[in-house]
């Protein structure tokens, strides 16, 4: 039985119940205890609930209804990852990963994993998927933090999340 993903009825709240289990048992983050097996274990967990959950998503009204996702369980698994590892500051906002920080030195792996830079935000962004912009209005970090939440993970910070809705 899933320990991590029990709980989790979507896709969106099966990432999110990852990027919760990959911030506390990843081992650059437990330097104290040995955590690589516990990390493995939770990743093939991930793996099967990703198969059985990947199509099911739940609108605003809550409603649930099916969507074929483009991603696969291991290019998510390996972009949270290698951004945990970069020393950078991450944010999730609704299904744009948005990467801030030292990101000179990380620029190139960024470009590599399809990251793009935002000049007048002055962070890189990544949404999967092409992105078609309706309006003409240019939204602020804290704009589109409150239309669509967020979850951030500092780099270096020991309690690695914060959540704001």
């Amino acid at each position: 039985m899933s320990r991590y993903f029990d709980g989790c009825k979507t896709a969106e709240e099966l990432k999110k119940a990852y990027r919760e289990a990959a911030g506390k048992l990843h081992p650059d983050n437990n330097p104290d205890r040995d955590t690589t097996r516990e990390f493995q274990d939770m990743q093939q967990e991930f793996t099967a609930a990703w198969e059985r959950l990947k199509d099911v998503h739940q609108n605003a009204a809550g409603s649930f209804y099916t969507k074929a996702a483009t991603g696969t369980a291991a290019e998510f698994m390996d972009m949270i990852n290698a951004l945990l590892r970069m020393g950078v500051d991450v944010e999730v906002c609704g299904s744009w990963i948005w990467v801030s920080g030292d990101t000179r030195p990380v620029k190139g792996a960024l470009k590599g994993m399809g990251f793009r830079f935002s000049g007048n935000k002055k962070a890189w962004y990544w949404h999967e998927g092409p992105f078609r912009k309706c309006g003409k209005h240019v939204f602020s970090m804290d704009e589109i933090r409150d239309m669509y939440g967020s979850e951030k993970y500092a780099a270096g910070d020991e309690r690695r999340k914060t959540i704001s809705a």
